[in-house]
C-alpha cells in the first residue's frame, strides 16, 4: 500500500490506458465468436446458431481466395522490398547533410504528403498519370515518347501501389529512425574520423549498426499486417481494369461483408488474418533474437 500511494499519479495515468484497452481492444474480442456462427442481427450474437469451421471452409473454397491472396501477398512484400527501406534510406541521407536549413526543408516538404488524405493524394495520382493532362505524360511526351494510360493498365496497379504509399509516408516514417540517429553518441564518429573513416564508412559501420535494433523492431511489427493492405488507398485507385492484380482481401472484405452482410463470413476471414499475423510476428522476433544473440526484438 505504500507503494501505491507513493505512485499514485503513475497508476492512475496507468488506470486510463488500461481503461482504453480494456473498452476498446479487448471488450470486442468477444464479437469474434460469429466467425463460428450463422450470425443474424435480430437474433444477435448470443443467440445466433453455432455451424463450427463452417466459414473457414467457404473461404478455403472460394474461387476468389488464392487470387485475392496473391494479390495481398504480392503487394506486401513488394512494399515490404521498397517502401519499408525507403524511410531508413531518408534518414540516413539527410543525417549526412551538412547544412541544417536544407535538411529542415526537405523534413519538412517530405512530411507534409502525410497530412493528405488517400481520397486527394489517389486523385493526385490519377491526375498526374492522366494520358492527356498528366505530368508523366507530358514528360514522356517530351522525351519523344508515347504516353501510357497508367491507371488503365493492370501490369501497373502495383508499382503505383507502391510508389504512391512511399511518396505519401515516407516522410513521416523516416522520424523514429531520425531520433535513433541523434541517439548515437558524437565521441564514436569523432574517433572514426581521427581513424581516417569517411562519411560512407561512418555511415556504414556505426550509423546503421546504431539504428539496427529499431529497425528490427519495425520490421517485425510491419509483418503483423502481412495479410492487412491499406484500404483506403486501394480502394480510391481500383477500377475494374486492374481488378485482377488490385483486389486485395481487404477490399473482399468491404464488398462482401459490408455490401453483401455476410458477416461471419468476412469475421471468419479477419481471423484468419490475425491468425497468421501472430505467427509471423512470433516467427520473426524469434529468427531476430536468435540472429541478434537476443539483443534485439520485441520480448
Amino acid at each position: 500500500m505504500k507503494t501505491v500511494i507513493k505512485h499514485r499519479e503513475l497508476l492512475a495515468l496507468y488506470l486510463f490506458a488500461f481503461a482504453f484497452f480494456l473498452v476498446f481492444k479487448f471488450g470486442p474480442l468477444y464479437g469474434v465468436s460469429i466467425a463460428f456462427k450463422d450470425f443474424r442481427v435480430i437474433d444477435g450474437i448470443w443467440s445466433s446458431p453455432w455451424v463450427g469451421l463452417k466459414h473457414f471452409e467457404a473461404l478455403f473454397q472460394t474461387d476468389d481466395f488464392y487470387r485475392l491472396l496473391k494479390n495481398t501477398l504480392l503487394l506486401n512484400l513488394y512494399l515490404l522490398l521498397f517502401a519499408f527501406p525507403a524511410p531508413i534510406a531518408l534518414a540516413l541521407l539527410l543525417n549526412e547533410i551538412r547544412s541544417r536549413f536544407f535538411q529542415r526543408f526537405v523534413q519538412i516538404t517530405m512530411y507534409l504528403p502525410h497530412f493528405v488524405s488517400w481520397v486527394i493524394m489517389s486523385g493526385l495520382v490519377i491526375y498526374f498519370l492522366s494520358p492527356t493532362t498528366g505530368v508523366v505524360a507530358s514528360i514522356v511526351e517530351w522525351f519523344g515518347g508515347k504516353p501510357v494510360f497508367y491507371m488503365g493498365q493492370k501490369q501497373y496497379f502495383r508499382s503505383i501501389i507502391v510508389a504512391s504509399a512511399i511518396l505519401k509516408d515516407i516522410g513521416w516514417s523516416s522520424i523514429i529512425y531520425f531520433a535513433a540517429l541523434a541517439g548515437i553518441h558524437p565521441e564514436l564518429h569523432e574517433s572514426a574520423t581521427i581513424d581516417g573513416a569517411n562519411r560512407w564508412q561512418r555511415m556504414l559501420h556505426i550509423s546503421i549498426p546504431s539504428i539496427m535494433p529499431t529497425v528490427s523492431i519495425l520490421f517485425i511489427l510491419s509483418l503483423g499486417g502481412f495479410l492487412s493492405a491499406n484500404f483506403e488507398q486501394i480502394i480510391n485507385l481500383l477500377n475494374p481494369v486492374t481488378f485482377d492484380t488490385g483486389d486485395v482481401i481487404d477490399t473482399y472484405v468491404y464488398r462482401v461483408g459490408l455490401q453483401q452482410f455476410q458477416y461471419s463470413y468476412t469475421a471468419a476471414i479477419g481471423l484468419f488474418k490475425s491468425l497468421v499475423g501472430l505467427l509471423l510476428i512470433l516467427g520473426a522476433n524469434f529468427t531476430v533474437r536468435r540472429l541478434s544473440r537476443g539483443e534485439s526484438g520485441l520480448w
